[in-house]
């Protein structure tokens, strides 16, 4: 039987949307956590041609993982948008900022060692160099033969 117009069966339930995965602060930073130590035990691989003994042989070198809000989301299982909005609730802001300062501090320190790419990692952090070109136009007139 379908419910009939106007009604308000809604404000019969017990709560509105489902819980917050992260409802106290230190079980987020707790996951935070979690997430660095994932990228420091799991640094990208890349495979090299050396030369050994007249050999040719592959090796694996590690390269370092940049730590990024999306990654972080994906692990600790919360969409982008439940991160903005702990970045909102005033329970949240310091766990939230202390997180946003780390991974920042992670890429930027990276790049200048030339782990990651500092290109990427420049644009990544709004770091840009600005030249401001000014030109100058002139009108000129046409030649006439008169």
């Amino acid at each position: 039987m379908p419910a009939t117009k106007g009604n308000q069966f809604w404000k019969a339930r017990s709560s509105h949307g489902r819980k917050p995965i992260y409802s106290d602060p230190e079980k987020l930073m707790d996951a935070c956590e979690q997430y660095f130590q994932w990228v420091e035990d799991n640094p990208l691989k890349e495979q090299r041609a050396a030369q050994y003994q007249g050999q040719w042989v592959k090796t694996e070198v590690n390269k370092m993982r940049a730590m990024t809000i999306g990654g972080l989301c994906l692990f600790i299982g919360v969409d982008i948008t439940t991160w903005i909005k702990y970045r909102e609730n005033k329970d949240f802001i310091h766990i939230t900022k202390e997180v946003d300062s780390i991974i920042r501090n992670q890429k930027f320190t990276g790049a200048a060692a030339d782990l990651l790419n500092p290109n990427i990692i420049a644009r990544d952090l709004g770091l840009t160099d600005k030249k401001e070109v000014e030109t100058k136009s002139i009108t000129v007139k046409p030649f006439n033969e008169d």
